[in-house]
């Protein structure tokens, strides 16, 4: 069990390990991790790891070498089962384990699948996940004669998630699980929820026979809002892989993205939070940190990725972050971790006491238009230096740049932003603007820029309103 183990390069990422299972990931890797990772809990004093998984067809197998590699620490692990990703989070803060390790490929192609992990309260990510590679590769494990057992905390989670509703008047609310890992919370979620809930593609299955599950790319939304429209709903809401982010449709068929979510419930959190700093990513629209400000809250931009995220609100003492891509952190009442179905809880209660729709909500921010995030293929080595050299270039112009993570340029027409993908091998562009017009000024500037540094410019695939 002790022998030197190798991952592949690409695996071990920033804020996850992650590949394509039988290429880049095997039972081997997950067993690796298990011994590396419990060497570290053990080293820091722990004792219990909580271990989850999600309705990949590679994940049971995963699974069981993972807790294999944990119990040769020496470590007792609580097995959860199948579940989405916040059911683990939940379950580790619950029976106060050290650790807690999901088995998940989160909105991945269904032959991926990777490993979230967490140390304590906070998320693993960045050197810490590249330390487990060094710890394998010279097989400097503890050992010891550890234990698992399984646990079921579904009834737990549920009603933990039905504590924070406030509703006062009933909705008719539809749900697309996208066949991901959420859809039996989801079933005794809503079976106890007040309302009327209609589930699309609740049984869990890992082919996603009927649609990816990424709640954040519209061309996913088409069978929710269809939903939405047949049946009269108030709002429709969608899931995740494993249930870490959440999507929503307005009762016209509008999607509300992440950070219009994020700007509703600002205003909520607000109102008991007075003062407090609410982050998001460097994605997200200028009009939401201005609505954080407006509300009285102080507005604070981090850098994209989830594990950031989550370190930055522990260090600020933030109720509340979110990102454009729909992950949702509420520390308010809740535990600073992404669950989007906590998440649906609080906006349905938000929607039902303030007494007007989430359509309302929508409308009352101002309206911007802007281009979606596009990506497009660089070479590895040259996406960091790309972003330098920009970034140079504009400070030598004297340009209004914001450089937490890559460049976010603010001009009189609005903001771009070009920065690298810490996930993949492409640089990531947005922009938005006050008028269409002057989004075209901005992605020529963008696009200026990228030729500049020798690159041939993105095609921005139209323009999205939001």
């Amino acid at each position: 069990m002790s022998e030197a183990h190798n991952f592949h390069p690409t695996v071990l990422r920033e804020y996850d390990i992650r590949g394509i299972v039988g290429k880049t990931l095997n039972p081997a890797d997950a067993r690796a991790v298990g011994r590396a990772f419990g060497t570290v809990v053990v080293r820091g004093g722990g004792k219990t790891v909580c271990v989850g998984y999600d309705g990949r067809l590679s994940s049971p197998e995963l699974e069981a070498a993972l807790v294999e590699g944990l119990v040769a620490c020496g470590l007792h692990v609580l097995r959860i089962g199948l579940g989405p990703t916040p059911m683990l989070y939940f379950a580790t803060r619950d029976r106060e384990a050290a650790a807690g390790i999901m088995i998940t490929g989160s909105h991945n192609p269904p032959d991926y699948n990777g490993i979230k992990m967490m140390l304590g309260k906070g998320p693993v990510y960045g050197q810490q996940i590249l330390d487990l590679g060094t710890i394998a590769a010279k097989a400097d494990y503890v050992s010891g004669q550890g234990s698992s057992e399984q646990v079921d905390v579904k009834d737990e989670y549920v009603a933990r998630l039905l504590k924070d509703y406030d509703g006062v008047r009933d909705l008719k609310v539809a749900w697309d699980a996208g066949n991901g890992a959420s859809g039996e919370i989801l079933r005794r979620l809503t079976a106890k929820l007040p309302g009327e809930h209609i589930l699309l593609f609740d049984e869990i299955d890992g082919n996603f026979p009927n649609h990816h599950p990424d709640p954040t790319v519209e061309k996913n939304l088409v069978d929710l809002k269809k939903a939405v429209a047949d049946n009269g709903c108030d709002l429709g809401i969608g899931f995740d892989g494993d249930g870490d982010r959440i999507g929503a449709i307005d009762h016209k068929g509008r999607v509300v993205w992440g950070d219009q979510l994020v700007a509703i419930y600002a205003a909520d959190v607000l109102k008991s939070h007075p003062g407090a700093t609410i982050i998001a990513d460097v994605k997200a629209s200028q009009t939401l940190f201005d609505e954080i400000a407006k509300n009285g809250g102080k507005p604070l931009m981090w850098k994209t990725g989830h594990s950031l995220l989550k370190a930055k609100m522990a260090e600020t003492g933030s109720p509340l972050a979110g990102e454009m891509s729909g992950h949702i952190f509420f520390a308010d009442k809740w535990y600073g971790f992404d669950d989007a179905l906590y998440c649906a809880v609080r906006l349905i209660g938000l929607v039902s006491k303030l007494g007007v729709s989430l359509a309302d909500l929508r409308d009352r921010l101002p309206d911007v238009v802007n281009t979606p995030e596009t990506r497009f293929q660089i070479d590895e080595e040259r996406k960091f230096k790309v972003v330098d050299e920009v970034k140079e270039r504009l400070k030598a112009e004297g340009a209004n740049v914001n450089d937490i993570d890559g460049v976010r340029v603010t001009t009189p027409d609005g903001w771009w932003l070009l920065r690298a993908s810490n996930t993949q091998d492409v640089l990531v562009a947005r922009a938005e603007a006050f008028s269409p017009e002057g989004l075209e000024r901005l992605k020529a500037a963008l696009i200026e820029q990228l030729e500049k540094s020798g690159m041939n410019a993105p095609s921005f695939d139209g323009s999205g309103g939001h």
